[in-house]
């Protein structure tokens, strides 16, 4: 565990104080890393409850306004935003002034903060794998983050103090910090979990329409029909936005996930129960490998954030 008094910015400014920068907002208390904590978003409401709540020192709907002498600004919003919030605060941004983010979309965040940001604004792309289907800055607790992983998604570019800071940052959370390439990133997301998410809300969908008639179907829905689709209940503008930022990979895992269907869907339709149990059989014997070692100490991470993340952030 990183030393986090040895870690102190005079002021901090989050974009987004809804669950993750609620959240990140109260460790940096707690812990005394921030002198000041500025809560910038457009929910007055929110703001307000940040401010009552002790999360915050000061409010601003204004970007502008609350990012001016911030050492360090955490954005904290749907990934698509990200690019117009970086143009609005770029002007205001003092000289070594660290900015950071928690999308669970890398690399063309990445390319927006090298184009957007003025020399000497230090950017360290971030995605802590925490959250729980709910958002706003009353869903916010200090504890979200522990032994959770946050993945770093550094470049050449990087400059290494500002990741050596935000990585002290996320420790002092209690995350586990990893370090990874922005496009093997947003590829292995794609796949575990912004597919998930994509098939989560579809399911919902499904059954919701099949029970329409007057049939309350859900009413009838086992545990399990209830715990797969618990991240349906993830913030849908934080997901709108993760499926517009990461297109190229959602449309692979989407093919490949079309085409088990398709095999599937064939097997149920020619009554081949041989093949189904086949398919059935190396699902279950991928997934129980996983579950080993998990219970052998790696970490399990829900995604609602958004980050919705989501989250799941």
């Amino acid at each position: 565990m990183t030393d986090s008094r040895q870690l102190h910015f005079n002021k901090v400014a989050i974009i987004g104080v809804g669950l993750i920068g609620g959240s990140l907002a109260m460790v940096m208390r707690e812990k005394g890393i921030a002198g000041t904590i500025t809560g910038i978003g457009r929910g007055i409401k929110n703001l307000e409850a940040a401010k009552r709540l002790g999360v915050v020192d000061s409010i601003t709907q204004e970007i502008e306004e609350g990012v001016i002498d911030a050492d360090l600004v955490v954005v904290a919003i749907p990934v698509m935003k990200t690019a117009d919030v970086l143009k609005k605060a770029a002007p205001h941004l003092k000289t070594g002034c660290i900015v950071t983010d928690v999308g669970s979309v890398k690399h063309e965040v990445i390319e927006s903060a090298q184009t957007i940001l003025p020399k000497g604004v230090r950017f360290v792309a971030g995605h802590p794998i925490a959250g729980t289907e709910h958002s706003g800055v009353e869903a916010a607790f200090k504890h979200l983050f522990e032994g959770k992983n946050c993945i770093l998604t550094p470049t050449n570019a990087t400059d290494k103090a500002a990741l050596e800071q935000v990585k002290s940052l996320w420790l002092s959370a209690g995350s586990n910090v990893v370090l990874m390439d922005a496009e093997l990133h947003d590829w292995t997301f794609a796949a575990a979990s912004h597919l998930p998410h994509i098939i989560a809300y579809t399911l919902v969908n499904t059954v919701a329409l099949a029970g329409s008639e007057g049939f309350d179907l859900l009413k009838y829905s086992a545990g399990g029909f209830r715990d797969f689709t618990r991240i349906a209940s993830s913030s849908p503008e934080m997901w709108r936005d993760v499926c517009g930022m990461n297109k190229g990979y959602i449309m692979e895992m989407l093919d490949s996930f079309q085409k088990r269907l398709d095999v599937i869907k064939k097997c149920v339709q020619n009554s081949d129960l041989t093949t189904l149990q086949r398919e059935f059989e190396k699902a279950k014997k991928f997934r129980d490998s996983i579950a080993h070692k998990h219970h052998e100490g790696c970490s399990h991470h829900g995604h609602g954030h958004v980050h919705g993340h989501e989250h799941e952030h």
